[in-house]
């Protein structure tokens, strides 16, 4: 089965993504638990987390349709200490948040090196952040998004998500969420059955799919290999529909959230019932 959705505002509480996705007819949906922009939040409402939860059940939604994103100002790589641990410390927050609301997944960016230490040493750095929040919570995974490879940012490469996996120590607890803009951007062709064929099955070779947790369904402004992360409607970038058409024909993508984040929230509702069309 196909889970199909959006990345929802959870304006007015978090409980509102819930109706909010429910409004598109998704079958899953992606939320930030707070302000993405902010290092530190208000915790949670006991009230919140109750009404977040009886929404879920009201409109059908388990934990395994739902991808939180985590904060944009965490680098779990850092090459500095104090911004390392200040990372973090919010990175645990946000787990914590997942572990309150009965979420099972946390996505987020890998991180950057800021030009500051090697690539190595980074990725460990990556995946040792990660081992030291799995070991102060339980029943989420953390799942590492690809990126462009803008700037400084790692996790471009599938041999970077590997490598970051590798060092993980419990690997039941970490996954991978491939954005399709990103990999694009990043070098992996997506235009045609074919270069879809080609980029997962080197996917599979170097990450497996026994990995993938989740995927952002965007298309690209952006050019091949052209490292800049700029998101497009489905069917209006330099990806085309067919590789969103392969992914809604392929049963490797089932039972996981595959989540637009294209750049009109207008016609969203148009694109999942494309989507769901493609089947």
């Amino acid at each position: 089965m196909k889970f199909v959705g959006a990345h929802v505002s959870a304006a007015g509480g978090v409980e509102n993504a819930v109706i909010r996705a429910h409004e598109l007819q998704a079958t899953a949906f992606a939320l930030f638990t707070k302000n993405q922009r902010q290092w530190h939040a208000a915790p949670l409402s006991s009230e919140s987390i109750d009404k977040f939860k009886q929404a879920c059940e009201t409109y059908g939604y388990h934990s395994g349709q739902i991808l939180p994103h985590d904060s944009y100002l965490i680098n779990l790589g850092h090459p500095e200490a104090p911004e390392l641990e200040k990372s973090r410390a919010a990175f645990l927050d946000e787990m914590q948040r997942c572990e309150q609301l009965g979420l099972t997944l946390l996505n987020f960016h890998p991180g950057s090196d800021l030009r500051k230490i090697s690539v190595d040493e980074c990725l460990s750095r990556i995946a040792q952040s990660i081992n030291i929040t799995l070991d102060k919570t339980k029943g989420v995974t953390a799942v590492i998004e690809n990126t462009a490879g803008q700037g400084s940012n790692l996790g471009y490469k599938f041999e970077h998500l590997a490598a970051i996996i590798d060092q993980v120590e419990d690997k039941s607890r970490v996954g991978v969420c491939i954005d399709t803009c990103h990999a694009f951007a990043a070098g992996y062709d997506l235009r045609t059955d074919k270069a879809c064929d080609e980029t997962f099955s080197e996917f599979d070779k170097i990450v497996g799919f026994k990995y993938l947790r989740g995927m952002h369904l965007n298309d690209a402004k952006s050019e091949l290999a052209s490292h800049v992360d700029r998101h497009n409607s489905l069917g209006l970038g330099n990806i085309g529909k067919d590789a969103f058409s392969y992914i809604m024909r392929d049963s490797r993508f089932n039972n996981i959230p595959l989540i637009l984040e294209t750049i009109n929230p207008d016609i969203w509702a148009e694109e999942i019932a494309w989507l769901k069309s493609q089947q």
